[in-house]
């Protein structure tokens, strides 16, 4: 009800800069989005009311081109401008001219953006406000020779971070000299490459630790409040796959703890917006200061699920001077909320490497209950090798914890995602495991779990046969639908009066004869000697298949097949490939000559697009 701005900027793009928009659209205030020429059909372009080209795909080119960006406020008359960033320095500067200018920023001042921006000052300034902190080394290192002498005086293993770094940017764990000086090399070029700062600090890595974060708000009238916390512990290098609200682990005492000393911070930062403080920590639920990050974060939905609270919004409104409008004895925390990040990344290679292509199929499983999906892409969206291949934040919420994760599960296995390879199978995975169910995690659960990489889900026996029995189900429906035209049979006078069908499916290392009897709607499927009904309404065009197997429902999702009886189906999650053959045919199939497998052995393949920063060899070594 309270007026704020007509006109926003967002220097953004992507999930976060369509999450903006629609609460700019519910607040009535008209939105400007800039994008590269790669982006000009992206969603958040669309979404805006109005959008300016700023440059080519290079982010460094584009989405942080300060004068560039400057020139569009100028142009548009943009009363602010939300940037949701502020891990680049180069913001300052842009913050700097806006202040010269009269726009208004969302989020916190430059003073605030500056000091918890840079780990090492932000160290000093946590430890001022008497905030818990993690010991080490607090100037910045000057060389890989000082880092082994800092490393040794902490005492081994260390965390080598990036100053200016974030979203686990320049962050490497070392556990001899050896390491220290390999990875103050790494860490300074990523955080050279992505920050434009390569300083580096290093501190004691506190093993076995879980990642928990305290979301804050604060006003320009000193007010400050503690919106409960984020666990946020399942990781993979040092990047949140999992989040939810509130903590299996944290206790009101250390809730409130926690909370009071994020508040404390942001107090004596003065700062104004939301931001997020994190913490490590411990076994004994001892916690320290990990970092503050002074924008939106990627996992805030999880926190308005349990408080109610419209984050965005309530940055606007501070922006423009008004005073929160909650004390801390409004903040509750009801129900359980679950948020999963879904990554266009191959979860068989270092739990995600990133995958590119076009989205050819993209549906969000927006009809189950309770799911909220925040997402910058559609069908025939590009995911390009330019920027971050986070495809959606995918937010389930539920009375209670198992509430929310039974939906989770559902939703995940209701998300059609076709075109790239992506993580869905790593995450259902993850909220399914006994120990993460119990809430037993900390940051090393993905390894600790799959200390061999992860390999998909390891089908029970009774599993195995309901897919068999499935697949086999689909290929019958598949061969009486292609007797059929327009829902008639193709030459009447010749109907197929056949119900049965004996099959052989091979499924890993193992072929399995499969027996298949149709029985009206349904179909009766031998398999292993035992018998399963098999119910459908095979939908054959849509990319979802309800299937019911002995009375247990289960959604699958046909991938592809191919006219050799190949076949590749998602089933609790991971894509199994399958080969489908009559009796006769698989009979045959043994005459069948083998393809040949590429001879790579002189080929050196990159595992992922990247751009080659070294050769550490040259003609002659021997590797």
């Amino acid at each position: 009800s309270h007026q704020t701005f007509e006109k926003l900027l967002i220097a953004n793009r992507g999930e976060i800069a369509c999450r903006v928009i629609k609460t700019c659209k519910k607040m009535g205030i008209k939105t400007v989005a800039i994008h590269s020429d790669v982006d000009a059909n992206a969603v958040h372009v669309k979404m805006a009311d109005e959008s300016v080209c700023v440059g080519p795909a290079p982010t460094s080119k584009s989405y942080l081109n300060m004068d560039a960006i400057m020139e569009v406020i100028r142009k548009t008359r943009a009363q602010a401008v939300s940037l949701n960033e502020s891990i680049c320095c180069s913001f300052l500067s842009l913050l700097c001219l806006q202040a010269s200018e009269g726009v208004t920023f969302i989020g916190p001042d430059t003073h605030a953006i500056q000091a918890m921006g840079d780990k090492i000052e932000s160290k000093l300034l946590a430890k001022n406000a008497k905030v818990n902190t993690i010991p080490g080394f607090d100037g910045v290192v000057k060389d890989a020779d000082e880092a082994v002498r800092i490393a040794r005086e902490i005492g081994y293993p260390v965390m080598i971070k990036a100053s200016a770094g974030g979203g686990g940017k320049g962050m490497r764990i070392a556990w001899d000299d050896e390491e220290t000086r390999e990875g103050f090399r790494f860490s300074s070029q990523e955080a050279a490459s992505s920050f434009g700062d390569d300083r580096l600090l290093i501190e004691k890595f506190i093993d076995n630790p879980r990642h928990i974060e305290i979301q804050i708000l604060a006003d320009k009238h000193g007010n400050a409040l503690w919106l409960n916390e984020r666990e946020c512990s399942i990781q993979r290098r040092n990047q949140k796959v999992v989040e939810e609200a509130p903590s299996t682990f944290l206790d009101p005492e250390t809730r409130r703890a926690m909370g009071e000393q994020a508040v404390a911070l942001a107090k004596a930062v003065k700062y104004s917006s939301a931001g997020t403080v994190e913490f490590l920590v411990d076994s004994s639920k001892n916690f320290y200061f990990l970092e503050m990050n002074t924008r939106l974060q990627v996992e805030h939905p999880v926190t308005e699920c349990i408080t109610g609270l419209d984050l965005v919004q309530e940055m606007i409104r501070v922006a423009k001077g008004y005073p929160l409008r909650h004390k801390q004895a409004d903040i509750p925390i009801n129900g359980w909320a679950v948020e999963c990040r879904v990554y266009a990344e191959d979860p068989y290679k270092s739990f995600g490497l990133p995958s590119i292509g076009k989205l050819s199929q993209y549906q969000e499983p927006l009809h189950v209950p309770s799911v909220r999906v925040d997402s910058g892409i559609q069908q025939g969206s590009d995911i390009s090798i330019y920027y971050d291949p986070m495809i959606s934040k995918l937010i389930t919420y539920g009375s209670n914890r198992a509430e929310a994760l039974k939906r989770m599960e559902e939703a995940l296995d209701n998300y059609v995602i076709r075109g790239v390879s992506h993580n869905i199978s790593l995450l259902r995975e993850v909220i399914i495991h006994p120990r993460f169910v119990q809430g037993d995690i900390s940051t090393k659960f993905l390894p600790e779990v799959y200390p061999d990489g992860f390999k998909g889900h390891k089908l029970t026996d009774l599993e195995r046969r309901e897919l068999l029995a499935t697949a086999a189900s689909l290929y019958v429906a598949e061969q009486l639908r292609s007797q059929r035209f327009l829902g008639t049979p193709r030459i009447p006078i010749a109907e197929s009066k056949r119900r049965s069908w004996e099959l052989s499916v091979c499924l890993g290392d193992g072929i399995y004869p499969v027996a298949v009897l149709k029985d009206g709607s349904s179909f009766s499927v031998e398999v292993d000697g035992m018998k399963l009904n098999v119910t459908s309404e095979w939908n054959l065009a849509s990319p979802l298949l309800s299937v019911t197997i002995d009375g247990t429902q289960r959604t699958i999702q046909r991938i592809s097949r191919n006219a050799s009886g190949e076949t590749s189906i998602q089933f609790l999650g991971t894509v199994y490939k399958l080969q489908i053959l009559t009796k006769v045919a698989a009979e045959l199939s043994k005459y069948m000559p083998e393809k040949a497998e590429e001879d790579t052995s002189s080929i050196l393949r990159s595992p992922m697009p990247g751009t080659v920063v070294a050769v550490s060899v040259k003609p002659g070594d021997k590797v």
